[in-house]
């Protein structure tokens, strides 16, 4: 696909560029994660493979934040920039005509233009997640079985939580995180919850921003701590790691659902935008 311009585009008709805001959702079990692959079923091969279809149009996507393979969304953000006058002649019609070419685990489902300064990565202030595990017997119930892990054991969640508490605030998350190169592992760790159901355990996490494999890291050490492996007070000691940590375990990915991400107000989007980029590529 052909990259667009990372600077805000115009707006208005004659030539100029809208940016358009995609809500989405999938099912990621046979999905490779977000980012396109050559040879491989992502999010995004799927979502701009449709979009070029249905725009005629080469499109080139802008994500909230990238998810692994066999992560779950129900409020991924993503955008792009297209000419104002092909918008124009699409919106009515993009949601239904995106349906007919989407498979049936991804879907779009809002288009439309963003207010000025909006960048769907660089301006987003949280990413919420949920994992979901049970330890019931029977195992995960059936039609919750792509979304749910089954733990062989039962769990301590009250124990797990005060594991989560200890957690909270800004840390050098790098004992949690598999290293990008030029990515920093410093993040703001918003909340980091767990609550019992009955038979199923539910994380909920949320960041700034979350570094690769972090919130299914963060899921490992906890449910070691919930096991009654590991003290509470454990996974916050690797706080002080520098590198990766091998103790941790990475819990499947397939428990784990990007629930939404927020914005600030519309007139603070543009210098949200700013600090983020200048934080993320300084």
């Amino acid at each position: 696909m052909t990259p667009s311009s990372t600077d805000e585009p115009a707006t208005g008709t004659g030539g100029g560029l809208v940016r358009i805001r995609l809500d989405v959702a999938y099912d990621g079990t046979d999905l490779h994660g977000w980012a396109r692959q050559p040879t491989q079923r992502t999010v995004q091969g799927e979502l701009e493979l449709a979009l070029v279809t249905v725009l005629r149009h080469d499109v080139d996507l802008t994500v909230a934040g990238r998810t692994d393979a066999g992560v779950h969304a129900t409020g991924q953000v993503a955008h792009l920039d297209l000419p104002a006058d092909l918008w124009a002649q699409h919106e009515s019609r993009v949601l239904r005509r995106l349906r007919g070419v989407l498979p049936p685990d991804v879907a779009v489902t809002a288009a439309a233009p963003a207010p000025a300064g909006f960048d769907a990565r660089f301006s987003a202030l949280a990413r919420h997640y949920a994992y979901r595990l049970t330890d019931a017997v029977s195992g995960p119930p059936p039609l919750r079985r792509r979304d749910t892990v089954g733990w062989p054991r039962r769990l301590d969640a009250a124990a797990m939580r005060v594991a989560a508490a200890l957690l909270l605030g800004h840390h050098d998350f790098a004992a949690y995180c598999r290293r990008r190169e030029g990515a920093t592992t410093i993040r703001v760790l918003q909340a980091l919850d767990v609550t019992r159901d009955g038979d199923l355990v539910t994380v909920a996490a949320s960041a700034d921003a979350f570094c690769h494999s972090m919130v299914r890291s963060l899921v490992g050490a906890l449910l070691a701590v919930g096991e009654g492996r590991r003290a509470p007070e454990w996974p916050a000691g690797l706080l002080s790691r520098t590198t990766r940590s091998d103790e941790v375990p990475v819990a499947p990915a397939h428990g784990l659902t990007l629930l939404g991400v927020d914005y600030p107000p519309d007139d603070q989007l543009a210098a949200r935008t700013q600090v983020t980029r200048a934080r993320r590529e300084g």
